[in-house]
């Protein structure tokens, strides 16, 4: 029988002391520091037209919009991550202490990876409904045309639909914004 490494814990503190000096991001999940792959120029090119749209929309509202690198604290999961995607409400709340992680986000999206896609839509959407201001989660294939949409309808309960269909019309919960599935594959070719 092989013996298993032993793995590492850190604390919050030797986490973000870390992750400052880093050339690369890393995920703190409850004591473990997990490095996070990079993406892909699909993955790139869709988490782009989101936030495109969402900048253009949301231009001139209380809202700020963020992709891949802003890292969220979400203290009820011990959970440090980079969502692709995040929009938050102004003024923006920072985790005490700290000027470069937010706490407040109403909507993240995450474009989903072959190695990430389980996780997205499992543990981390648990994770994510820990944080009081989230209100909607879209998670959008790479691969194919394929969009889940997530909205909170009540506190513990969520609506999901999905989407395969390029034509059909998307309408966000959290802002008023309707969008076409399409206009999130812009460029990509499937």
């Amino acid at each position: 029988m092989i013996a298993q490494p032993e793995t590492k814990h850190y604390t919050v503190e030797e986490y973000l002391e870390l992750e400052v000096a880093s050339e690369i991001r890393n995920e703190y999940r409850d004591r473990e520091i997990v490095p996070m792959t990079g993406g892909t120029p699909d993955h790139n090119d869709i988490a782009s037209n989101l936030v495109a749209i969402l900048k253009g929309a949301l231009r001139g509202k209380s809202y700020r919009v963020f992709i891949l690198d802003q890292r969220l604290w979400i203290p009820g999961a011990n959970l440090y991550t980079y969502p692709d995607v995040m929009v938050l409400p102004k003024p923006l709340e920072l985790q005490t202490g700290r000027k470069d992680t937010v706490v407040n986000p109403c909507f993240i999206a995450e474009v989903l990876s072959k190695s990430t896609q389980n996780y997205d839509r499992g543990e981390k959407f648990v994770a994510y409904r820990k944080i009081p201001t989230f209100q909607e989660y879209l998670l959008i294939d790479q691969y194919r045309i394929h969009v889940e949409h997530h909205v909170k309808t009540a506190v513990h309960q969520w609506l999901f639909s999905e989407y395969d269909d390029p034509t059909v019309t998307l309408s966000f919960s959290t802002f008023e914004l309707q969008i076409q599935i399409a206009e999130l594959y812009e460029n990509i070719d499937l």
